[in-house]
């Protein structure tokens, strides 16, 4: 999720200038849209015109009149000044990229692979394994919903929210290190535990997250994004775990299907393990770094296979 070096200024300019177009329509809606004045007024002009008409047109234009009144009363309970308002989490982010010299770790065309599923499935529950610099903009394109964090470093976590506060991220302990990446793997594929859908505070399989927040385990996630935890050195804990768990969460929900995006599967361990434990049956697309999968509930239809 974090990145010690800069990415390149382009992907910060096509971002920056996405959220532009977008405020600019908005105001444009704003500016040239009829006001409920204007509206109520044509309807009247519309009603004096059409009662010169006999006495059944008359009749049929007073059900209509009415029928128009209750509509505009619901359009004037939502003034235009609020409705085409650009929401809180646009704003903040389109602020903080335009200011910021730092830019989101996924490239455009990455990015494009979660937005279009956000486009259908938002406002909805999206859980994010990682905080970093795309967080805000997660955040944004998920205007109205809940997206949560999850972060393994508590330092970082506290210098994020000085800075954005209204983020809603979690402290994650792991306690593998990538060195055992083959090892889980072996325990992974052997282990019967392993293939149970189940809470993960209850599986008995090692590569279960046991220590997640309530919080998180209560929530049926629409989307899941595996972008953490550190993975590109030996000692870091590795993601061997996070994706493991992120299937399991997506199986264990009580209906429906869950999109689950890996990212830096370029590396041995995001590769196999997104293959091994989200399934490759499951697999929509690949973009770049980034894969998507799409999981449905074991939960809805027992006795599905572990993998298609």
């Amino acid at each position: 999720m974090r990145s010690k070096s800069q990415s390149p200024i382009n992907v910060k300019l096509i971002l920056t200038g996405i959220f532009l177009v977008f405020l600019l329509f908005l105001v444009l809606r704003s500016t040239y849209s009829p006001s409920p004045d204007q509206q109520t007024q044509s309807l009247d002009h519309s009603s004096v015109v059409s009662k010169s008409s006999s006495e059944d047109q008359e009749t049929d234009e007073d059900h209509r009149s009415s029928s128009s009144s209750s509509s505009s009363s619901f359009s004037v309970a939502c003034p235009s000044h609020t409705c085409n308002k650009i929401s809180p989490s646009l704003a903040n982010a389109l602020v903080h990229y335009a200011t910021s010299n730092v830019t989101p770790q996924q490239t455009l065309k990455e990015i494009s692979v979660s937005l279009r599923v956000l486009e259908k499935k938002s406002p909805c529950y999206f859980l994010v394994f990682g905080l970093g610099h795309d967080s805000l903009m997660w955040t944004a394109l998920n205007h109205g919903g809940r997206t949560v964090f999850l972060e393994e470093d508590k330092s970082w976590i506290e210098q994020i929210q000085s800075q954005l506060p209204n983020l809603e991220s979690y402290h994650v302990i792991y306690d593998t290190r990538i060195t055992q990446a083959d090892e889980l793997m072996e325990i992974g594929m052997s282990n019967e535990d392993c293939k149970k859908v189940t809470d993960p505070r209850f599986s008995k399989c090692q590569l279960a997250l046991k220590g997640l927040p309530q919080q998180v385990l209560e929530i049926d996630w629409d989307l899941i994004m595996v972008d953490a935890p550190t993975g590109w050195h030996d000692g870091a804990p590795g993601r061997m775990s996070a994706i493991y768990t992120a299937g399991l969460i997506a199986r264990n929900k009580l209906d429906g299907e869950t999109d689950v995006f890996v990212h830096d599967v370029d590396r041995i361990v995001e590769d196999q393990f997104s293959k091994a434990f989200l399934c490759e049956g499951y697999l929509v697309e690949q973009e770049g770094r980034i894969r998507h999968f799409n999981i449905p509930s074991h939960r809805a239809r027992l006795g599905r296979p572990f993998c298609p």
